[in-house]
């Protein structure tokens, strides 16, 4: 405990004289029998006062005091205050360089420590006194004893603190190399707290820029986590390797700290020199994961525009993540349009059955929407055959098994279809891919009228009628009055249509204003007569 107030009680006379710095009085009340050796409540004499104090005339008057004493002047100058700290050690700490001229002079012990394992040469270093230090380094003092409970050197403390002038005298008598107990080396505490100048001297010095922590870690790996972008470059440009892997379960660069933390000038100057197998190698991990995790849509930005690939490794084992795409669903529930979702959509990501169940199994339909913003559902004949077209119209075109399992989760999400259904139609969707059974039995039924408005409902195969049929019987389905007649010739004419251009082409292209035929059909022609479905039952939440 630090006691920093005066109690009157304890502490001697000849100890305050010496703290005020008044030496006439000091020598006085000795000289009427008063002891310098008397110690307050911390365990401090008059000789510790006068230290940390720097009064060095005081120091002189109890030293010779001491000098003619029976005990002699080493038992005196090197006294222990409760905490271990002698006045050697106070006045180091204080950066008292006079005073501590005349206190080395009288044989004060120069390692002396004290009970947190601090020493004057460590509390100098601390304070950043430079003379201090010089001084001690030049009379012998140990310069590579570790200190607190982390082990530090005296290296370590001075890069920490930024003292610069101070390394450059320490990395001429120091280990450059010497670890904490974390295998911490002092290049990684330069590297960890943006101290770019000791870098540069430790650097300079010999010391080595690819030291791995216990952890595995590197100097390189915490500059990128803090974002030191100058730290960064420093460390590449003297030989740190970008591609040494920095943990011990999983092949971790700094481009993934970089990632992580957003830190984008870092991030951009590692892409150019990291090893482009972190994205897509099997057993690796692409930054992009980490990017989508901490929500870090800058990131994401940059590596896809880099060539990143926006779906990386499959169900990578770190983060649980199938994909980075679903692994951004799945952190942003709330909103599952986030920035990092727009991002890997609109760079093509690969759509799996759990991302289209975000789509498609709920009320909300952003993330539909923005789907189909950015993808093209290819026509039915491409289900026959796995022919992927790159781009569409300027967007990418869905791949056949994404395309399969988009009907597969529809299918299975039939009590959201009012939501999703007039989505995917308008979007050019073959309407006949969704006259399943499954979809006729549990449709409600005014999506069921809707969707049949997109087919020849007189051509149903005899199953699918029969279901129709029960409906009706059971009064689950009231079909629309025109549903009940032969489809009229208009009706049949649009649905040839649709099907000689493409209903892709058809309902998202102005393919249909380049048709001979007047401006008041081309409503008719894409459908846009016939009214959405209306939402009377609830879709369950």
């Amino acid at each position: 405990m630090d006691f920093t107030e005066c109690y009157g009680d304890t502490v001697s006379s000849v100890a305050v004289a010496a703290r005020s710095g008044c030496r006439k009085r000091v020598r006085r009340l000795m000289k009427r029998g008063f002891s310098a050796d008397c110690r307050d409540n911390r365990g401090w004499n008059a000789l510790h006062e006068a230290a940390a104090a720097g009064s060095e005339e005081c120091v002189q008057e109890i030293l010779s005091a001491a000098r003619g004493s029976p005990r002699g002047c080493a038992a005196d100058v090197n006294s222990v205050t409760h905490g271990g700290e002698s006045a050697c050690y106070l006045a180091a700490q204080r950066g008292h360089l006079a005073v501590l001229r005349l206190l080395l002079k009288a044989h004060a012990n120069i390692n002396q420590l004290t009970h947190d394992l601090s020493c004057p040469l460590y509390a100098a270093v601390d304070g950043g006194h430079k003379q201090v230090v010089e001084l001690l380094v030049s009379q012998g003092a140990e310069v590579d004893r570790t200190h607190t409970a982390c082990c530090w050197t005296c290296l370590h403390q001075s890069v920490y603190k930024g003292h610069s002038e101070i390394v450059r005298i320490l990395v001429d008598v120091c280990n450059l190399e010497a670890l904490d107990d974390h295998k911490i080396s002092p290049v990684f505490v330069a590297a960890q707290y943006g101290q770019q100048q000791c870098l540069e001297i430790l650097v300079n010095a010999g010391a080595s820029v690819s030291a791995q922590a216990a952890d595995l870690a590197t100097p390189l790996l915490i500059a990128s986590q803090e974002g030191h972008q100058a730290c960064v470059d420093f460390l590449l440009d003297h030989g740190a390797d970008p591609n040494l892997a920095c943990s011990r379960e999983w092949p971790q660069l700094p481009i993934h700290a970089a990632a992580e933390f957003g830190h984008i000038g870092v991030l951009r100057r590692l892409i150019a020199v990291t090893d482009r197998v972190c994205d897509r190698g099997d057993g690796m991990v692409s930054p992009l994961y980490l990017a989508v995790y901490s929500h870090q849509s800058k990131s994401v930005e940059m590596l896809l525009k880099e060539g990143y690939s926006p779906d990386a490794q499959v169900r990578s084992r770190i983060l649980g993540g199938r994909s980075p795409l679903s692994l951004a669903l799945s952190r942003t529930s709330i909103d599952p349009c986030s920035e990092s979702v727009r991002l890997l959509v609109a760079a093509g990501a690969t759509l799996s059955e759990e991302d289209w169940i975000h789509a498609l199994a709920n009320v909300k339909t952003d993330l539909l929407q923005l789907i189909l913003e950015h993808r093209w559902i290819p026509r039915q004949e491409t289900l026959t055959r796995d022919c992927p077209v790159p781009t569409h119209h300027g967007k990418s075109v869905l791949k056949l098994q994404e395309l399969r399992e988009l009907l597969c989760v529809a299918l299975n999400q039939v009590h959201f279809a009012v939501c999703w259904l007039p989505l995917l139609l308008k979007a050019g969707l073959e309407p006949s891919l969704l006259l399943q059974p499954r979809m006729l039995e549990q449709a409600d039924s005014e999506v069921l009228n809707y969707l049949l408005e997109f087919v020849n409902w007189s051509n149903l195969s005899l199953p699918l009628k029969h279901i129709l049929d029960g409906r009706r019987a059971e009064k689950t389905w009231e079909p629309r009055p025109h549903l009940d007649s032969i489809p009229c010739l208009s009706h049949i004419c649009r649905l040839q249509v649709r099907s000689v251009l493409g209903p892709d082409l058809l309902m998202r292209t102005n393919v249909v204003q380049q048709l001979p035929v007047p401006a008041p059909l081309h409503v008719f022609l894409q459908f846009r007569d016939i009214p959405e479905a209306t939402d009377t039952h609830s879709p369950p939440s």
